[in-house]
């Protein structure tokens, strides 16, 4: 049987097809954490945070009490594009902490943050400064630790090393090598490999001076960690270190420095910290 279509009928029905609403991709797809109001403790998920993108060159283990910031980013808003050209990534927004958010090629991304109780939200902004996605959640585990000092190191290479460096009051160092101290501060073991951010927090801080330092160590790509200055991806590597005092309270206050490292080896002090 042979089906004839009128052409009063087929342009009716191109008009139709042509009023519906085109289906663009979704630019961000955030899977955690959940909004609304979430109790950390119930569930041990702290072996999630061993498992970041992209992945760390060294696996120096999880931290519990870390919740992952996982999801995936469409192709147009990765740092790379599909021919390995670098541009400007997105921005990740941690309670009002920006900071830049690489991915695998996939897109796909996992960041470990430490969330204190009460109000905490997550943001993505695109590199023009466009909302991605954004949630707001209520943490009501009132036995989480809360950090009063917070130090976030990030900067503008993703495959430039830098580390950061933290002197406490006591004479203690904390840095990738010596990532956790006596004395309750220290490094979170899952940013100081990679392409950062890099934390250093203490939910108790001692009184006293903090000397602040960070250090362009040296570039990582396929094969591993290297010193071959040449690979850099810009000719000035920007940092911006956030400082975050008594974060999540009404009494919280954050300075913010930025600092250019032009070769291997540059070791700049940023501040001392009086607490």
């Amino acid at each position: 049987m042979r089906l004839c279509f009128r052409p009063d009928f087929l342009l009716a029905a191109a008009l139709s097809c042509a009023s519906l609403p085109v289906l663009a991709l979704q630019p961000l797809t955030l899977d955690a954490p959940a909004g609304g109001w979430n109790r950390g403790g119930f569930t041990d998920r702290s072996e999630d945070s061993g498992v970041a993108y992209p992945y760390s060159p060294i696996d120096r283990g999880a931290q519990a009490g870390r919740t992952l910031i996982r999801g995936r980013l469409a192709a147009e808003h990765r740092a790379r594009d599909a021919n390995g050209k670098v541009r400007t990534p997105p921005t990740l927004v941690v309670n009002g902490n920006p900071m830049p958010l690489y991915s695998d090629t996939d897109g796909r991304f996992a960041r470990p943050y430490a969330f204190a109780p009460g109000s905490n939200s997550v943001e993505i902004r695109s590199a023009g400064g466009e909302s991605l996605g954004r949630l707001q959640f209520y943490e009501a585990n009132p036995a989480r630790p809360r950090a009063q000092l917070r130090a976030i190191l990030a900067w503008d290479d993703d495959q430039a090393e830098v580390d950061l460096h933290v002197l406490t009051p006591d004479g203690q160092h904390a840095f990738w090598a010596h990532p956790q101290l006596s004395n309750g501060g220290g490094m979170d073991v899952d940013s100081v490999d990679g392409a950062g951010p890099e934390m250093f927090s203490m939910t108790a801080p001692l009184r006293g001076p903090y000397q602040l330092y960070v250090n362009y160590w040296g570039n990582f790509g396929s094969a591993g960690y290297h010193f071959d200055d040449s690979t850099r991806q810009r000719k000035i590597i920007t940092c911006r270190i956030t400082l975050v005092f008594h974060e999540n309270t009404p009494q919280e206050r954050r300075e913010s420095f930025v600092v250019p490292l032009r070769k291997i080896g540059d070791l700049t002090h940023v501040k001392t910290v009086i607490f």
